[in-house]
C-alpha cells in the first residue's frame, strides 16, 4: 500500500531534514516543494510550511520563489497548511526584526523581540504552553498538552496582551500561549484549515511527534491527557523563564589509529583518550550513543569534531554522516562544531564557512558552534577599532540563518592578578586566592583545545561575539576539564554577567549532584556532561531524576504514539 505524501515548502532556510524525518517516521512519505510554479502544489493534500533564521530572509524567499499567491489559494482550498517557526511568524502583519518587509497579514499583529532584561534572549530551551479556549473544558488542539514541553529557538515572537488574545480569539482564531518569564506570546495558532508553531514539534521529543501525528491525521480537538512531568513527591520549582533545566550530552568525535569514527573523552590536555596499547580509546559509536541519549532523555545532543577531519573534502566530512543517521532518530536539537570556518578543499576549492554551515543544517544541525574562529573574529575585530567586518563566520551564518542558530565555544583558564589596576580585563575577586595569593583573577582565553593562549578575556570574547552575531555561549572551563569536580561557578556568573544571550555551563561534571549545584548556584541556561555519561557512570535519566528529586524542573516526555 502506498504511503501518503506530505509535502514540504523549501525556500532553503534551516534544517529541513529533521521535519522530514519525522514525517517518515510517522509512516508517510515526503516530498519537497522549491517554486510556487511546481504543480505539485495545486495536487498537494497536506502541505507543511517550514522556517528558520531571519524573517525578512525568510519572507523575500517565499516571495521571490512565487509562493504567495499559489499557498493563498491552497489555504482557500480548506486543505490542511501546518507552519513551523519562521513559517507562523510568516501569517502575521511584520515584525521587527525585518520592518521594510510584510508579512501575510492573516493576523494583524506585529512580531517584536523579546525583553532581554529579565531572561536571556534568544528563547532557547523547552517551554510550556496552554490552550486557555479548550483546556477549560478538558479538551485540546492537535495534542498539545499544558503539562509537556515543547522546544523553542526565537528572539522574535508575537507577544501580547490579554485584550490582544481576546481580539485575535474573537476573529475567529484559536490560540496556545506560551509565557516566557514576564512576557505572553503566541505559541501556536489554529484556524480553520491553518495551524502553525512557533515551537519545533520535529525537535520537541515524543510530544511534537504526537502533535505532527496528529495535523497528519487531522485529529484537530482531543481530550486532555496527564504527562507525569507534574507528578512529584517534592515541591517542583517555578523557573523564573518557565523553561525547563536543560540537560545536554556532549560527544567528542574524531578517528581513532584504525580510521574509525568514534567517541572519545576529548579532554583539553589530551583528545586522544587512550586505551592501554596508546591507541585512541574507543567509547563508542556517535550514532548509537546519540541516540541512547536522546532515549535516556538528552535535552539536546552535541557533536565537536575535535579532529576537524582536515584531509577530507567538505562534501565528504565524517560527521555529515554522522548527523544525516543521527538526525532520523534523536528528535531533539542537534548542534554541530570543529572545521565551520572558511576552508580550502583538498582540490584546491574555497568554502567559505556559510557553505561550510549550510552542508551540516542540510545534514541535520539545528546549530552550528564556532571555537577558535570565534576568538579570531573577536582579535579582528579589536584590531579594526572595534569595528565589525561583516565577514567572519559568525556575522555571515547568524545573518543567513538567525543568531539562535550560531553558537560559540569558549575555552577559558584562570589568570590570577596581584594588581587589578595594572589588568585591562573584567576581573572577579576570586574565593580561592592564587598560588602567590593573589585575590584577583580573570579568565584568559585559549584556543586550539587549550593549547594556544590569547591576550584576551573570555568576558570580553562573549559580549564581543554577542555583537558579531552569537546566539548562545558553550562555555568550557580549561582548570575543571576532566576533573569531574563540578562546574567553575565563578566563570559562569561572570559571563552570564557579560551577556544576554544563554550560556552553557560545561567541563567538570562528574555526577547528577553537580547539575543541581550549577543551577542553584548560577544562572547558566544549560548544563553539559560528556565523561560521565559516556563511561557509563551514570545515565542522563539518572541525573534528571536526581536533579527532580531535589525540585528541579526537568522535562520528562512520556507521550504515546
Amino acid at each position: 500500500m502506498a504511503k501518503e505524501i506530505v509535502h514540504i515548502i523549501d525556500v532553503e532556510s534551516g534544517n529541513l531534514r529533521s521535519l522530514q524525518n519525522a514525517i517518515e517516521y510517522l509512516g508517510y512519505e515526503v516530498t519537497f516543494i522549491k517554486d510556487g510554479s511546481d504543480p505539485a502544489l495545486q495536487t498537494a493534500s497536506k502541505l507543511i510550511l517550514p522556517g528558520v533564521g531571519n524573517f525578512g530572509h525568510f519572507v523575500k524567499q517565499f516571495r521571490e520563489r512565487n509562493f504567495v499567491e499559489p499557498v493563498q489559494e491552497y489555504i482557500k482550498t480548506g486543505k490542511p497548511l501546518f507552519g513551523i517557526c519562521v513559517g507562523l511568524q510568516t501569517f502575521f502583519g511584520g515584525s521587527e526584526e525585518s520592518k521594510d518587509v510584510e508579512g501575510l497579514g492573516l493576523i494583524d499583529l506585529q512580531l517584536s523581540k523579546f525583553d532581554d532584561s529579565d531572561k536571556s534572549v534568544p528563547h532557547i530551551g523547552w517551554n510550556s504552553l496552554s490552550v486557555p479556549k479548550y483546556n477549560k473544558d478538558g479538551k485540546t488542539l492537535y495534542s498539545m498538552y499544558p503539562d509537556s514541553y515543547y522546544y523553542f529557538v526565537h528572539s522574535y515572537a508575537a507577544v501580547v496582551s490579554d485584550s490582544q488574545i481576546a481580539k485575535i480569539e474573537s476573529q475567529g482564531w484559536d490560540l496556545a500561549i506560551g509565557k516566557y518569564a514576564s512576557e505572553k506570546f503566541i505559541a501556536a495558532i489554529s484556524k480553520d484549515n491553518i495551524f502553525a508553531t512557533q515551537f519545533h514539534p520535529e525537535k520537541s521529543g515524543l510530544a511534537g511527534l504526537k502533535i505532527i501525528q496528529s495535523f497528519l491525521k487531522q485529529d484537530k480537538v482531543s481530550p486532555l491527557k496527564s504527562n507525569n512531568n507534574t507528578k512529584s513527591d517534592v515541591k517542583i520549582e517555578t523557573t523564573p523563564t518557565g523553561l525547563t533545566r536543560r540537560v545536554i550530552a556532549c560527544l567528542d568525535v574524531r578517528t581513532n589509529d584504525q580510521g574509525d569514527l568514534v567517541v572519545t573523552k576529548g579532554d583539553q590536555y589530551d583528545v586522544r583518550e587512550k586505551s592501554e596499547g596508546g591507541d585512541v580509546r574507543n567509547l563508542g559509536k556517535p550514532v548509537e550513543m546519540a541516540e541512547k541519549y536522546y532515549k535516556q532523555g538528552a535535552d539536546e545532543v552535541t557533536f565537536l569534531n575535535i579532529t576537524s577531519f582536515r584531509n577530507s573534502p567538505i562534501r565528504d566530512a565524517p560527521m555529515l554522516d554522522v548527523l544525516k543517521l543521527a538526525a532520523k532518530t534523536c528528535f531533539v536539537p542537534l548542534t554541530v562544531g570543529g572545521g565551520i570556518k572558511d576552508v580550502v578543499d583538498p582540490d584546491g576549492t574555497k568554502v567559505s564557512a556559510l557553505e561550510v554551515a549550510s552542508l551540516y543544517f542540510r545534514a541535520g544541525a539545528d546549530k552550528i558552534s564556532i571555537g577558535s574562529d570565534a576568538v579570531n573574529a573577536a582579535e579582528s575585530y579589536i584590531a579594526n577599532g572595534n569595528v565589525a567586518s561583516g565577514t567572519t563566520p559568525i556575522e555571515t551564518i547568524s545573518k543567513a540563518y538567525g543568531v539562535q542558530a550560531v553558537v560559540i565555544s569558549v575555552d577559558p583558564k584562570r589568570f590570577y592578578v596581584n594588581d587589578p589596576k595594572q589588568c585591562k580585563y573584567n576581573l572577579i575577586e576570586a574565593k580561592v586566592p592564587g598560588p602567590q595569593g593573589e585575590k584577583y583573577c580573570y579568565y584568559q582565553v585559549t584556543s586550539q583545545g587549550g593549547r594556544k593562549v590569547h591576550d584576551l578575556g573570555a568576558f570580553e570574547l562573549c559580549q564581543i561575539c554577542e555583537k558579531l552575531g552569537a546566539g548562545e555561549v558553550l562555555l568550557n572551563c580549561i582548570d575543571k576539564d576532566g576533573s569531574n569536580s563540578g562546574y567553575d561557578f565563578e566563570l559562569i556568573n561572570q559571563i552570564k554577567s557579560a551577556v544576554s544571550i544563554p550560556v552553557i555551563a560545561s567541563s567538570g561534571a562528574g555526577k547528577p549532584v553537580h547539575f543541581e549545584e550549577v543551577f542553584k548556584n548560577t544562572k547558566a541556561d544549560a548544563a553539559l556532561g560528556a565523561g560521565m555519561f559516556h563511561r557509563a557512570e551514570y545515565t542522563v535519566k539518572d541525573v534528571k531524576s536526581f536533579m527532580r528529586e531535589h525540585g528541579l524542573l526537568v522535562r520528562i516526555d512520556d507521550t504515546q504514539l
